[in-house]
């Protein structure tokens, strides 16, 4: 593709699961912000700041448009990536409400060791629920009861889908609890099992949606009743007493302040506008070529006695060792032949490692970046070292 024509050739970039290669469009948006309008936003009335404003509010819009999420129900906020995010609201929300926490056992660190901190602060009991092989819950194990609940919607090692996330959403707010849901892997390639799904929370990070580092909060209205003020800085508030204030957010064109203090990273913002824009128009034959490279990689490893893969079916990311190979030397010796691939446990430690006993992995996770040739140099490559 044009887009990455940056990308050397005979370079095989495998590590879009950890953050995705920007297309040129992108990195245009971003070098624009820096040369023609380099402003604080919200804050400045001179032309740059108003130009600065006028793209970050797009970039807001487009983010719901892309999850078909309706803008009298939620708000797009802007935060550092996803892991921050998570935080920043667990950290907030007013214990009262809720008698447990709840995540699954494959859970990437983020909303992992959160819900632990959570736990932890709040007193609350804390749960982890099995996942199923394809990724679903199976609700009728599980007591929702006032629980927060957090969840991904897409593994980071695998891939595997929350398949039954309309109803497990359903289940958790007749249960009287809310639901977090990590987003990080799915907004890239999947972002079909989240739209339009209403959450209470969705984050995810921008760097993994062929955009500049970036975390978004996306979220419900009606969650600030829940929140207590943990978090609170420049920004946020239309006024301030010697010991009291008035928090913007009780303005609802001003709403998604509630999760942003401070300076943001306005060049970040609009460069996440012009990638949301390219992916919304990005043709048939683009995505058609990433699921072709993605079942070509994944039968060739499925075929070879040696390679034991994590995954249960083909997607873009894919896990796996190899008997008898360390993974990390596996790592050294692809990028040898510049081929760059993640190795080890992924940030998701518990599953990998101590549920499933692996020993470290390597990761293979493709993006619309890739070209069918990368696919014959892999194989290439890798059967030297398999056979």
């Amino acid at each position: 593709m044009d887009d990455f024509d940056y990308l050397g050739e005979g370079k095989v970039y495998l590590d879009s699961a950890c953050q995705s290669l920007r297309p040129r469009r992108v990195i245009d948006a971003l070098n624009t912000y820096y040369i023609e309008h380099n402003s604080c936003g919200e804050r400045v009335k001179y032309k740059w700041g108003v130009i600065t404003d006028e793209k970050v509010e797009e970039t807001r819009e487009l983010v719901l448009k892309y999850l078909k999420l309706s803008p009298r129900k939620y708000t797009t906020s802007f935060t550092l990536n996803t892991t921050y995010g998570i935080n920043l609201i667990l950290n907030q929300l007013d214990p009262k409400h809720f008698k447990k926490v709840i995540t699954s056992d494959i859970e990437h660190n983020s909303p992992f060791l959160a819900t632990m901190a959570f736990s932890k602060r709040t007193g609350l009991k804390r749960e982890v629920i099995k996942r199923n092989d394809d990724g679903s819950i199976n609700l009728e194990d599980c007591n929702l009861e006032k629980a927060v609940v957090v969840l991904n919607c897409a593994s980071n090692f695998d891939g595997r889908k929350l398949l039954n996330i309309k109803e497990v959403v359903k289940a958790v707010h007749k249960a009287g609890g809310i639901i977090i849901i990590d987003a990080a892997q799915a907004m890239a390639h999947s972002v079909d099992i989240v739209r339009g799904v209403e959450a209470d929370a969705i984050c995810f990070s921008a760097h993994k949606l062929y955009a500049p580092s970036l975390g978004v909060i996306v979220w419900r209205d009606d969650l600030i009743p829940k929140l207590v003020d943990g978090f609170i800085g420049g920004g946020m508030v239309d006024d301030v007493l010697e010991n009291s204030y008035l928090l913007s957010a009780e303005n609802k064109e001003h709403r998604y302040t509630r999760f942003e203090s401070g300076l943001q990273a306005w060049g970040e913002i609009t460069a996440l506008g012009e990638a949301l824009k390219w992916l919304m128009k990005l043709p048939k034959k683009v995505w058609q070529n990433l699921e072709d490279n993605t079942n070509e990689l994944y039968e060739f490893l499925k075929e070879s006695k040696k390679v034991h893969l994590v995954n249960h079916e083909a997607n873009p990311t894919m896990s796996f060792y190899i008997d008898g190979l360390d993974s990390h030397l596996l790592g050294s010796a692809l990028s040898r032949e510049d081929i760059m691939a993640r190795t080890g446990y992924f940030c998701a430690h518990y599953y990998l490692d101590h549920v499933l006993g692996l020993p470290p992995l390597i990761r293979f996770s493709l993006g619309l970046h890739n070209r069918p040739e990368d696919i014959v140099k892999i194989k290439k490559v890798m059967e030297k070292i398999i056979y």
